[in-house]
């Protein structure tokens, strides 16, 4: 169960490390004035396999959206198995090529949306960052999971739960944001 849940027990353990932090305003949040989002920025390490589906479904949702890693090889392809899980959710990531931080560019308007805590301080210690406004994409997920481990590498069915739990925190995000929506 922890396997397709959680992803790992590390995963189980992070997310509930994750609660108290997100309560009691730890992680680094900067909240946006949803009037003047104009565009959705994934986040998390890799940006081949969560933040690369998030920014697709957004797509797909009608939204502004774009994603980067942390720790990306700017150009890599999106993971075999997250192409496969988001095709079985009809969305196409054969396309994606992953973009490491230092390769995107802000724009005024931008929501950055990370998937953990961590991402969410290292978001803050970049100077060229620090100022944008940021949350956690989990605080839209039902029921609200402040931590998304990361699939990369894990069992099947946690990458299909990981997909599924984003495609839900997007769909909850084309109504908490409509400036981002596509004219």
């Amino acid at each position: 169960m922890i396997r397709s849940r959680f992803g790992t027990f590390r995963g189980l353990v992070r997310l509930a490390l994750s609660y108290p932090q997100a309560l009691f305003h730890l992680a680094e949040e900067r909240r946006p004035d949803p009037a003047e989002v104009r565009r959705l920025v994934f986040v998390c390490q890799g940006n081949i396999c969560r933040s690369a589906f998030a920014e697709v479904a957004a797509r797909s949702a009608g939204l502004r959206a774009a994603s980067f890693g942390l720790s990306a090889a700017s150009g890599r392809g999106a993971h075999g198995p997250a192409i496969a899980a988001a095709a079985a959710l009809g969305h196409d990531l054969s396309a994606h090529r992953a973009l490491d931080a230092g390769d995107y560019v802000p724009e005024s308007g931008d929501l950055l949306l990370a998937m953990e805590v961590r991402q969410l301080h290292r978001l803050a210690a970049d100077p060229r960052l620090a100022d944008r406004p940021r949350l956690l994409l989990g605080r839209w997920t039902r029921p609200a999971l402040p931590h998304l481990h990361d699939p990369y590498g894990l069992d099947d069915r946690y990458m299909a739960q990981c997909l599924c739990r984003i495609e839900g925190a997007v769909d909850a995000l084309v109504k908490g944001f409509p400036g981002a929506r596509l004219s």
